[in-house]
């Protein structure tokens, strides 16, 4: 038989063909060939054949024939064979065909092989295709190349055991041991392969993080490299746009944020290198913005000290500290955190002489262009609370601009129909609309006509804001001003302190901690108090009956009517004689069924009681928590009591 066609003949001759009908005849013909070329037991030219039909696999057509071939490639002593074969596996075989476990015995012979580059074959191929069983029987070959002195060997080693640990994750213990003095070496890949092992073992493992933590004392090991890296000179091995190795220092970074991150003695041990980072990249290239990227992240993730917030520590005004937030928002808003803008609402709400100013900067800000989602957020929120200064153009901090209410809903309706608008900010801008509702005068009808064609959009979330707010307009409009009023000042929140788990419309939200003491006398409430209160928008907090001048919970009533979320199993009551007893409770996601109470009079002296029962649906298992409202009358006199309930027994409610 003639001696086949070379590779680079082949790959030549396809690229003559005209049409792809020609191309596929090409290799019809040439496959053939190949197919009668296997056929032969003593095949010289085997390599050749399989890397010929590699290529085709590449351009898309069947090579399937060509897997066993593959493994008697592996199998040859050549290395030029190996290479071919090992090749072969890792493009044409994979871990759901059997075939490939007739590798294990053969990757296992080369794992043992005296040349390192045999080796690294079977590393490569093992770390890219090695199914859970390959994994088991070879990863203490493995373990034991993680320990050899030779830094080729040592990096392929490291990145196998990265696929070994995704495979088996309960072998990630027998690499532990060959951890401790990767980062010792000098050898860049080496260091670069260490470090993305100990990510991955530190992700999927919060063990072996306490361990790397407490015990290995991993992050001085990754502080040092990191230094070194920054204050290392010109190295042309490593440079890149003058940058030392560019690739490690952001690898490092990733894993001091996961090492720091609810850590204070780890946090503590990198403030200082972060710092350095900071401020000693070069960001007139992109390679110095990554690093300066992942640096920030970190800076965000981990309990970093205050004086790496330079805008939080060092804002010389409540102004400057705005427009240096809506500065980042309008430059590089899709890339900032999800709590920026909350945070950025919550400044703008506290600083009261401000609103004003925001509200302009922010409508100027969003003309026309709504590329940056958290900006347009803030915006529409901002406009929603202030629309009313934006319009009358009280801003005295800059030049005041002529807005009509007519202007202000066209930039809120074309963020609502604007394609780069996401869920989150239609309910931003829908939101907003309703509110200009009571701060606008002659634009009533046009805010109703607009939220009544959203309650049939498609979007559920949309819908539903819609229907309420069509029943506001409709059923509850004396209720409309005290539900749409400004929102309070809100109470500053700490960052990155400790935390616990609070739940909040039935999603689990992590809240810093923080001791409230109760009121130490009575406290007026009022009906905009109670509204907010049932919306979920003020803190649960005990409150001492108040006096006889507390207002009747009719309001409250309807909006609970209106809103339908409220909870209670069994509810009774102890004391004196009274009469007109109520019940008030605010919860959301749930579903009930409100039965009427046993009596409208308790009788005194605790003779006896009354009970009333809520059929709660929880289709979710969310914990049952509830607040409760009482009004009653006692020997001719308005009471009211408030209460939280919040220790249903689990067997309720999972």
């Amino acid at each position: 038989m003639p001696a086949p066609i070379r590779l680079r003949e082949l790959i030549r001759t396809i690229r003559t063909a005209r049409t792809q009908a020609e191309e596929r005849e090409m290799i019809q013909k040439e496959c053939a060939a190949i197919r009668s070329s296997f056929r032969e037991e003593d095949n010289t030219y085997r390599c050749r054949n399989v890397a010929k039909l590699l290529y085709m696999h590449m351009l898309g057509y069947p090579a399937h024939f060509g897997q066993l071939e593959c493994l008697k490639l592996i199998a040859s002593q050549k290395f030029t064979d190996k290479r071919i074969g090992y090749l072969g596996a890792m493009l044409l075989l994979d871990e759901r065909q059997d075939v490939h476990l007739l590798m294990t015995n053969c990757i296992k012979n080369d794992l043992n092989h005296s040349t390192q580059f045999v080796q690294g074959l079977a590393l490569c191929t093992l770390g890219c295709m090695g199914s859970s069983e390959m994994c088991r029987d070879l990863a203490g070959e493995v373990e034991k190349l993680l320990k050899t002195s030779n830094s080729y060997l040592r990096k392929k080693a490291a990145l196998c055991a990265v696929h070994v640990i995704r495979k088996v994750p309960e072998l990630m213990e027998m690499f532990l041991p060959a951890t401790k003095n990767l980062l010792n070496e000098k050898n860049h890949g080496v260091l670069h392969t260490s470090v993305v092992l100990l990510t991955e073992m530190c992700e999927r493992s919060p063990d072996m993080l306490a361990h790397f933590r407490k015990n290995e004392k991993l992050v001085p090991q990754l502080v040092r490299i990191l230094k070194n890296l920054i204050m290392s000179g010109y190295s042309p091995e490593h440079d890149v746009s003058g940058i030392s190795d560019p690739f490690l220092q952001v690898r490092i970074l990733r894993l001091l944020r996961i090492l720091g991150r609810n850590d204070d003695d780890s946090s503590e041990a990198m403030n200082d290198i972060l710092a350095q980072v900071a401020t000693n990249t070069e960001t007139s290239k992109n390679v110095g913005n990554a690093i300066l990227y992942e640096t920030v992240l970190t800076i965000m993730d981990i309990k970093s000290e205050s004086g790496l917030r330079g805008e939080q520590k060092y804002a010389p005004s409540k102004r400057w500290h705005i427009d240096t937030i809506m500065r980042v928002l309008t430059t590089a808003g899709s890339y900032v955190r999800d709590d920026a803008v909350p945070n950025l609402i919550q400044l703008i709400t506290n600083s009261v002489e401000m609103h004003a100013y925001t509200v302009q900067r922010l409508y100027k800000a969003i003309l026309g262009d709504y590329s940056q989602q958290p900006l347009v957020q803030v915006a529409a929120w901002c406009i929603g609370e202030y629309g009313d200064l934006l319009v009358s153009g009280q801003c005295e901090e800059e030049e005041p601009i002529q807005v009509t209410e007519d202007e202000v809903l066209d930039i809120l309706e074309s963020v609502l129909i604007s394609n780069m608008s996401t869920s989150v900010t239609r309910g931003y801008a829908l939101t907003a609309i309703m509110k200009l509702s009571t701060r606008f005068t002659c634009t009533v009808n046009r805010i109703k006509k607009v939220v009544s064609i959203y309650g049939s959009s498609i979007d559920v979330e949309l819908q539903q804001r819609a229907v309420e707010y069509n029943a506001l307009f409709k059923k509850y409009d004396h209720m409309r001003s005290a539900l749409l009023e400004r929102m309070p000042v809100m109470e500053k929140v700490t960052t990155n302190g400790p935390t616990e788990i609070v739940q909040t419309n039935g999603e689990t939200e992590p809240a810093p901690l923080e001791t409230k003491p109760p009121p130490s006398g009575p406290q007026p409430t009022s009906q905009a108090n109670d509204l907010l209160d049932l919306l979920g928008g003020n803190d649960i907090t005990p409150v001492i009956p108040t006096a006889p001048t507390s207002k009747p919970a009719s309001a409250g009533g309807e909006l609970l009517d209106l809103l339908g979320d409220i909870t209670l199993t069994v509810f009774k009551v102890y004391g004196h004689s009274c009469v007109n007893t109520t019940e008030k409770v605010s919860l959301q996601t749930f579903q009930l069924q409100l039965l009427s109470p046993s009596s409208s009079i308790v009788p005194a002296f605790n003779t006896g009681t009354i009970t009333q029962v809520i059929k709660v649906l929880n289709p979710q298992k969310q914990q049952l928590r509830m607040r409760i409202k009482l009004t009653y009358n006692h020997k001719g006199s308005a009471m009211q009591d408030l209460a939280e309930v919040n220790n249903f027994p689990p067997q309720s409610w999972q």
